[in-house]
């Protein structure tokens, strides 16, 4: 029997990417998927594919930033047993550069949003008890340059995890909640930064850019999304039921 058979889950930023891999990858273990995005049509797409390959989903627009988004999509969902916060942006600029609108546009999806899925998470799953896991990631645990807005944002949500996993251990809510910090990931986030666009333009294509830049002193090779989202299931099966406040860093020795 598949592991999540009879469960209900909910995946943010299932659009594209890690979301989207979590998506396929719990549908394909049974559970009953909400996919939900800012872009309706991705998460539309996304719920297509597991519906094409046997599996249960359906789309919900969701603004990970926005209380009263949250508060729509909570009650069209009802219970659930899981919940994959993936939505996430990056942006890429040294400190002196960087506007003050882009610091806190990245730190409102990024850990406002991760506030808000662990707040309505935790109500929604504590009527039946499961597991939260967010996407954090490698650059909130080394520091890169010109990572200042995504890389505080990304250690924050770990911190954030660990305390929202204590007041569930010590308020006895039978929810476990835990991160995942991935290094480099093959997904379209890389196309909207601008040095990576410049070596795709350099190089010819994506592939060669991943290639350079996994293959840079201190680099890591690039994971695919599956890779993730194989992770995911783990901390989300009940193999992983005695594990929370945790964060499983998947860097390939990066972080090392």
């Amino acid at each position: 029997m598949a592991q999540f058979s009879g469960r209900a889950a909910l995946v943010t930023g299932a659009a594209s990417g890690i979301g989207s891999a979590c998506t396929l990858a719990l549908a394909a273990e049974g559970a009953a998927v909400w996919c939900t995005d800012l872009l309706a049509s991705g998460a539309a797409e996304t719920a297509r594919r597991v519906i094409e390959s046997g599996g249960r989903a359906e789309a919900l627009a969701l603004d990970v930033t926005d209380e009263a988004s949250w508060e729509a999509a909570m009650a069209t969902v009802g219970p659930i047993d899981l919940l994959v916060h993936a939505a996430g942006i990056s942006g890429a600029a040294p400190i002196t550069e960087m506007s003050l609108t882009d610091w806190r546009r990245v730190h409102a999806v990024n850990l406002d949003g991760s506030f808000l899925a662990m707040k309505y998470g935790v109500r929604a799953l504590r009527v039946r008890g499961g597991s939260i896991t967010a996407i954090a990631s490698a650059s909130g645990v080394r520091a890169a340059p010109g990572a200042a807005a995504y890389s505080s944002s990304k250690a924050a949500v770990r911190m954030l995890a660990r305390v929202v996993a204590k007041e569930c251990l010590t308020g006895e809510i039978p929810v476990r909640v835990n991160t995942i910090s991935p290094a480099g990931v093959r997904t379209p986030m890389w196309s909207s930064l601008p040095f990576f666009q410049e070596m795709v333009d350099r190089l010819g294509t994506e592939d060669a850019a991943y290639r350079e830049l996994g293959s840079s002193p201190g680099s890591s090779r690039f994971a695919s999304p599956e890779e993730i989202a194989a992770a995911v299931c783990y901390l989300a099966s009940d193999s992983a039921r005695m594990i929370t406040g945790t964060d499983l860093v998947i860097d390939d020795g990066y972080t090392i």
